[in-house]
């Protein structure tokens, strides 16, 4: 009997995120009606697995809030800024790790302690919560800076070239 394949099977981790797709055959003599409905289940599923990822495990804080977490000296401060932004200017005891680096995680695997919560920042939050993402799902306990270096700059914060 011919046999006609839907799908074909694709899984495994693209950026952080799990891909799942289902395959199954179906005969071709089966009604039009019959294989829309194989392949609307198959996408049903496939939808399904696929949301089924681990969820943003961090906490965004505010600026005071941050600030009260940092003066705990078993906090890791964290600038997930690009080595020049960094540079310019950064929050004291900070160490810096470029979220956009293609090896962020492999630096952070091999300079941050996970038995350690780490308080990271960026700019303006948007990168830092990427960075967040990566780090809570390897592990680590992480607070976001939720307004990131400008809202704590705006605040009046220490900071230090």
């Amino acid at each position: 009997m011919k046999t006609m394949q839907i799908f074909s099977a694709i899984s495994g981790i693209i950026n952080e995120k799990v891909i799942t797709l289902i395959t199954f055959s179906i005969p071709t003599k089966m009604s039009k009606l019959m294989k829309a409905f194989f392949a609307g289940i198959c996408l049903f599923f496939s939808t399904l697995v696929s949301c089924q990822q681990k969820g943003e495990d961090f906490e965004s804080v505010s600026t005071d809030e941050f600030a009260t977490l940092i003066a705990d000296p078993d906090i890791q401060r964290l600038d997930v800024r690009t080595v020049a932004e960094y540079s310019e200017e950064h929050i004291p005891g900070s160490i810096n790790i470029n979220v956009l680096d293609e090896q962020f995680a492999v630096i952070a695997d091999s300079t941050l302690q996970k038995d350690k919560p780490i308080a990271l920042y960026c700019r303006s939050g948007k990168r830092s919560k990427k960075a967040a993402t990566i780090l809570s799902r390897k592990g680590y306990k992480v607070y976001d800076l939720d307004k990131g270096f400008i809202g704590w700059k705006e605040a009046g914060k220490e900071t230090e070239k």
